[in-house]
């Protein structure tokens, strides 16, 4: 409390947004999509409403129970909000609405999805789904042909030499596939195209080294 300097309140009624609103009873608190700042909003909306039926469209518990589908960047927009400004749901959507459309202004094109890279801490499967979501938003639709041929100009070589073979099969197949190149990588079965550089390179180091030593011995005995 004294760290915050006596500026920001950590009472209930100050944290909560709606501190009065209770669900009805027997409602049972469905399972939400977590929206993070990055996607379509309005298809987060549309899913929030489709999930909270069971409230009867009342606009304060619509409002109250919001923050339970957002995460990240979202949830933390969410909470410097002033809720006083917002007197219906409609105030509310429209806020959020307006706040993350940029998601839907910046849509991604051929050329960046071949520069959209694998994360380290993320499995192949993780990433190949994170790829296809992207590749979704590409305007006019790409076919899932087209889709892994792009795909596979994004891997680093180790995965686009073993899975450039791929060529004609399905996306998930592809995804399939990759994943056990990641095993094979991780079970030291396949060996990655960085580590086949850095041994190719150690051994013609070791050769040239050799070839210098005989002659500089050669010059030696010329002397």
């Amino acid at each position: 409390m004294r760290g915050l300097g006596g500026q920001i309140s950590v009472s209930y009624k100050d944290l909560c947004l709606f501190p009065d609103v209770h669900l009805p009873a027997g409602f049972k608190m469905p399972k939400f999509d977590l929206y993070d700042g990055h996607g379509d909003p309005i298809a987060h909306l549309r899913g929030f409403c489709s999930k909270m039926r069971g409230v009867g469209g009342k606009d304060e518990l619509l409002m109250a129970y919001f923050s339970q589908s957002l995460s990240g960047s979202a949830l933390e927009w969410y909470t410097r909000q002033d809720h006083g400004r917002w007197y219906t749901w409609d105030d509310l959507a429209q806020a959020f609405a307006c706040h993350f459309q940029y998601n839907l202004e910046v849509i991604p094109d051929r050329l960046s999805l071949t520069k959209f890279e694998k994360k380290h801490s993320e499995s192949f499967r993780e990433y190949g789904f994170r790829w296809r979501e992207k590749a979704a938003r590409v305007d006019p639709p790409m076919k899932e042909s087209k889709m892994v041929d792009y795909f596979l100009q994004a891997l680093e070589p180790t995965y686009f030499s073993h899975l450039v073979s791929t060529v004609g099969k399905s996306f998930n197949e592809v995804v399939k596939m990759g994943g056990m190149v990641e095993e094979g990588l991780k079970s030291n079965k396949i060996m990655s195209y960085s580590a086949i550089k850095a041994t190719i390179q150690a051994i013609q180091g070791g050769a040239g080294g050799i070839i210098r030593k005989k002659r500089e011995r050669m010059w030696r005995q010329l002397i």
